[in-house]
């Protein structure tokens, strides 16, 4: 019934796009019950348009099972990991088909921090609190379900919404929000035991305005963290020895919200940060690119201290340099795994997102150089990721990562009901 409904949703979507609408609030009334005569109507003479898009909802699962099939079968333990979205569009299938269960009149951000300093507004919604208690969790438990259904992990985005959201009044500006409790305890049993049921692993982003608490709770549920290159510091701003990288996390060069390894070595952030006047982090674009020089020194001082590197600080121009060592130093730490972009891999300079932008930079713009397996094949690629393999089995524990260990129990469980509802 859910992927039924979901496809007269994008039926009528198309249908009412053509003619400016860009949500459904903005379809003729009648259409805005998903129950109501005027949408069974719309179904019944559009059949063949409803029968496309179920169509399209089984090409991409088939399509996502063979892509984790061929993983698994080239040897990857984990495979695919999905992404559990934050929230969805309030214009979208879920908030029209099952209104009740999400929130209303506000928007989903981030207060004000170092990645955006004017706050976050991502103009999406998300789950109420009170309608996951009211029906027992179902649309947690059920998009969980689906994003496992085809891969052996799930990364949760912004993993700090499953113990409270910033949510912003509809109108106001990101600084204005508040944020919004959830029951915390209660999802990450719930996460517990959905990952135990599909056999695969859980990471949380747990980047930002962490609360207190809130990563010694997710690591006694087993979920991954995720440590970047360039917060692992202290308290005097020195870098992290790779071996005293958390265990129980993801490391990773970088995210797709920060600079690439090449581009932080460049300082082009600090071009972006200047050009579009958002810097909260110096007083004037000289400061922040000193900072900048000396952190290069303090990276390739941890880099030298751990033996990932030797010889001179690079000029800023030799990108490439920094991008070989801080993959290798990654893949050195101690972390359980770890994750390179392949922005990182391929030594781009320019990052795929700007947090806080939209049209200011081209977010989800930029292509790949080239088809993949000639990226993939070009010499200098192949030295890193080889590197990379290198640094994993040198810094591996005697006897296979717990990872691994989760990874080969005999006598899987049941999958879960296919039939139950899917997120949109």
């Amino acid at each position: 019934a859910a992927l039924e409904q979901h496809a007269v949703f994008d039926a009528l979507h198309a249908h009412f796009f053509g003619l400016g609408a860009t949500g459904w609030q903005d379809w003729p009334t009648e259409f805005h019950d998903a129950s109501g005569p005027a949408v069974a109507d719309f179904a019944a003479s559009h059949a063949a348009e409803v029968d496309f898009f179920v169509f399209g909802q089984w090409l991409a699962k088939i399509s996502l099972d063979t892509a984790q099939k061929a993983a698994t079968s080239a040897g990857m333990a984990v495979g695919l990991i999905s992404d559990l979205a934050v929230g969805m569009d309030p214009g979208g299938s879920h908030a029209w088909s099952r209104p009740e269960e999400l929130l209303t009149g506000v928007s989903v951000g981030a207060p004000p921090d170092v990645l955006g300093p004017d706050g976050q507004n991502w103009g999406i919604t998300g789950f109420s609190p009170v309608a996951l208690r009211r029906t027992g969790f179902d649309p947690f438990i059920a998009t969980l379900r689906a994003g496992l259904d085809h891969a052996g992990g799930i990364r949760i985005d912004h993993a700090l919404g499953l113990s409270r959201l910033w949510v912003v009044p509809q109108g106001e500006t990101a600084d204005q929000g508040a944020y919004l409790t959830y029951p915390l305890e209660d999802m990450l049993r719930i996460l517990a035991i959905e990952s135990h049921r599909a056999r695969a692993i859980v990471i949380g982003e747990d980047l930002g305005t962490v609360p207190a608490g809130l990563r010694e709770r997710m690591a006694a549920r087993e979920v991954l963290g995720m440590r970047v290159l360039w917060f692992e510091r202290d308290e005097d701003g020195a870098f992290t020895p790779p071996g005293e990288w958390d265990p129980q996390a993801a490391a990773m060069t970088g995210t797709h919200d920060l600079p690439t390894a090449a581009g932080w070595w460049r300082g082009r952030d600090i071009d972006w940060t200047w050009r579009l006047g958002r810097s909260s982090r110096a007083p004037d674009e000289a400061a922040d690119r000193a900072a900048r020089s000396r952190d290069r020194v303090l990276m390739w001082q941890d880099f030298l201290e751990a033996g990932t590197v030797s010889g001179p600080v690079p000029d800023p121009s030799e990108t490439d340099a920094f991008a070989d060592a801080a993959i290798a130093h990654v893949g050195a730490t101690a972390c359980e795994l770890a994750i390179i972009p392949l922005e990182d891999v391929l030594g781009l300079v320019e990052q795929p997102n700007l947090p806080g932008t939209i049209d200011e930079h081209p977010n989800w713009r930029r292509r790949m150089p080239g088809r993949t397996e000639a990226l993939l094949g070009e010499e200098r690629v192949k030295a890193r990721i080889d590197r990379l393999a290198k640094a994993r089995l040198d810094t591996a524990p005697s006897g296979p990562r717990p990872l691994d260990r989760g990874r080969v129990e005999p006598a899987p469980l049941r999958r879960p009901d296919s039939d139950k509802a899917r997120p949109r």
